[in-house]
Order: structure tokens, then sequence, then C-alpha cells
């Protein structure tokens, strides 16, 4: 399984924003769903957003309304939108993909997710 790529993190100040991306392979782009997730401990990863192949979206409680997925079939990337960021939204993101219409994929459950990338900081200060 190739990993994905995650790019664009970086600081910030509250209320910033910031664009992460995501590059994934040409092969396992098409049918696939693709989250979004942040370290939150050692051990555990929180659901941020998905999009599966045809557009659904799906977010985490924490940042409905903030941010937004999309995904640019022509280029195989997929994109995160973070605005009105928060101290809280601090931490390292990663991207990784499951199967489309399933219950990780409207769940963002990390669990049922594949192929992750090495992640990408984002650092917001008050």
């Amino acid at each position: 399984q190739v990993p994905l790529a995650e790019s664009g993190g970086g600081s910030v100040q509250a209320g910033g924003s910031l664009r992460l991306s995501c590059e994934v392979p040409t092969y396992v782009y098409g049918s696939r769903c693709i989250g979004w997730f942040r370290r939150v401990s050692e051990k555990e990863r929180e659901g941020v957003a998905s999009i599966d192949n045809a557009g659904t979206t799906a977010y985490g409680e924490s940042v409905k309304g903030r941010f937004t997925v999309s995904r640019d079939n022509a280029k195989n990337m997929t994109y995160l939108q973070m605005n009105s960021l928060k101290p809280e939204d601090t931490g390292m993101y990663f991207c990784a993909v499951t199967a489309s219409h399933t219950s990780s994929c409207r769940r963002i459950w990390a669990a049922g997710f594949w192929s992750w990338g090495q992640g990408t900081q984002v650092t917001v200060s008050s």
C-alpha cells in the first residue's frame, strides 16, 4: 500500500486559515473515500473530515462550520480548508483512504482507514 502524502501545514494565529493537501496515488483515488484525521494522543487519531467518491462529506463535531473538505478528481488531490482556527486545532494532521459508502467513511473511524501518510503539523497560537 502506497502511503498518501500530506502538505500545507504551518503556524498561524487563532482566527487564521490554512489549506492542507493530500496527494493520492492514481490507482487508489477513483473509488475511495479520503479521510482527514489529527492526532490527539500517542495512539488515538480524531476523525476531522471525509469525502467519498460521490462528493458526500462528513465532519467531526469540533470542526463543523469551520473546515471544508473537497477533492479535485482531475489532479487526484483532496484538500482540507481550515478557517477560524483555534489553539485546540493544533496537532499533526493525516490523510488516509477507505472504501466509499461505508460506516468508516461516514463516521470517520480511523481504524477503518489505511495508507496513512507521514502527516503535516498545524500549530495555532493564541
